[in-house]
């Protein structure tokens, strides 16, 4: 396994209407690197975003879709994780998803 840092394990935040309406619960979505695990995503959350504290975890893995170029050649598109992060609820909000 690849030696990650903290701030390389969130790569960004997954803005769909149901990440939306999960946030008034304090559950936000981000894609985080493929080798990350659950205890990483949660250190990085906690580094990254003052006064945030991590309830729990869940992952899950996405396999690349098969995409054709023409009749031969064909391949897949990169794999991808998310993780759904849950906040305590003494936790401060994180402030990326405030203006939204």
């Amino acid at each position: 396994m690849a030696n990650i840092q903290y701030y390389d394990v969130i790569l960004k935040p997954v803005i769909t209407e149901k990440s939306m309406t999960d946030m008034a619960s304090k559950k936000y979505t981000f894609l985080v690197h493929t080798d990350a695990n659950k205890t990483m995503i949660k250190e990085a959350v906690e580094k990254m975003f003052e006064g945030t504290k991590v309830a729990s975890v869940n992952t899950m893995n996405n396999n690349g879709k098969k995409k054709r170029a023409n009749r031969k050649d064909q391949g897949y598109t990169a794999k991808t994780k998310k993780a759904i992060v849950q906040l305590t609820a003494d936790s401060k909000e994180i402030e990326i998803f405030e203006g939204l």
